[in-house]
């Protein structure tokens, strides 16, 4: 990971995202984006992670995150790709209604040969690119984006209406995920 993209500071809150391999479209259906949900309630629970604001799209996930515990930012995210990453193929595997499972599941698995590092398929790209957000006006511009990225993709009109996103938390109504409202 370059030098520029490094969590420097474990108190500070970091924009990220993890995007699937050769941006498939892996996560389009409702089941796989809920593996990522049950990710990250548990680690919410458990590993101190604080959730600021978040999207799932069919191909990427946003986050605005930061931590109250002990666990490091960087241990956090690997937990969470390492446990979607497992979740999400299995799920594909297992799901004999996925019209693209053969297809997906090659592709995942011909990244994870070419990686070297995994031990079957590889679902996430490597990176995350962590940014740190020092300020509430950058924050509120990452919070922005978040949200609006279902309303660009033409899925809604408004952005609270996309049920995988914090933008209704925003809205003073309790959405999939309970969020630290940032701003």
């Amino acid at each position: 990971m370059s030098s520029k993209y490094k969590v420097r500071d474990q108190e500070k809150i970091y924009f990220v995202t993890f995007a699937v391999v050769n941006w498939i479209p892996a996560l389009s259906r409702p089941e796989y984006k809920e593996i990522f949900l049950e990710s990250l309630r548990y680690c919410q629970a458990n590993k101190g992670l604080e959730v600021y604001a978040w999207v799932i799209m069919d191909n990427h996930i946003h986050l605005i995150i930061g931590k109250n515990g002990e666990e490091k930012i960087e241990d956090i995210v690997r937990d969470i790709k390492k446990f979607t990453s497992v979740h999400i193929c299995r799920a594909i595997e297992s799901n004999n209604q996925e019209s693209r499972r053969e297809w997906m599941l090659w592709m995942f698995e011909r990244a994870g040969k070419k990686s070297g590092k995994h031990k079957k398929y590889m679902f996430w790209q490597e990176d995350y690119h962590p940014i740190e957000l020092t300020n509430a006006e950058i924050t509120q511009q990452k919070i922005n984006y978040i949200h609006q990225n279902p309303v660009k993709e033409g899925i809604v009109y408004e952005d609270h209406h996309y049920v995988y996103s914090s933008a209704i938390n925003y809205q003073d109504q309790k959405g999939k995920l309970d969020v630290l409202l940032a701003c």
